[in-house]
């Protein structure tokens, strides 16, 4: 409602909503790094989760990167997060796949899978300007379909912020009967 009212600048980067989605996936980056550091946790899931959402955060923040350092920052930053963070996983794939394995059923990961389909599926092709289009015909407006795919992307990335909030208390339950 406050990007909708904001006049000019609805929905651009600098709107609330934008800010929201970046603050989610920052927070939800830092609550994987909780859980990396946590002793007896699953650290190859988190590290690829951590760098998931790190990437997603440069990402989103692609357009301040590239007014403020150079156009093209937020590929280089993102290739500099994730190919290591691959590099790793990959050498522990059969960890990665047993730390998955323990948390494959657990609510945090449906909620998981949920925020990420909404978020890099759903909202892509629900944000779709052909779609919009062809919806209003002659009624259309870019701000609609923005506002559409926004608050979609936004709801997926609640999702994934209070998934990671799950796998935390997840984590701290296991580390409590464990240790």
């Amino acid at each position: 409602m406050l990007d909708a009212h904001s006049g000019v600048s609805q929905f651009s980067e600098a709107s609330f909503t934008e800010v929201t989605q970046s603050v989610l996936l920052l927070l939800s980056a830092l609550m994987m790094g909780y859980i990396y550091r946590r002793p007896g946790a699953i650290p190859h899931v988190s590290l690829l989760l951590g760098a998931f959402f790190l990437a997603s955060f440069v990402r989103e923040n692609d357009s301040w990167l590239d007014l403020y350092v150079f156009d093209g920052t937020w590929q280089v930053l993102v290739t500099l997060i994730v190919l290591p963070i691959l590099f790793v996983v990959i050498r522990h794939r059969h960890a990665f796949a047993e730390e998955f394995k323990s948390i494959a059923n657990s609510f945090g990961f449906g909620m998981f899978a949920a925020g990420f389909l909404s978020t890099y599926v759903f909202s892509r092709l629900y944000g779709r300007s052909a779609f919009w289009e062809a919806m209003l015909g002659e009624h259309y407006q870019r701000v609609i379909k923005d506002a559409a795919e926004e608050v979609t992307e936004l709801a997926g990335y609640m999702l994934l912020f209070f998934a990671c909030i799950e796998l935390v208390l997840l984590v701290r339950r296991r580390f409590r009967h464990h240790g």
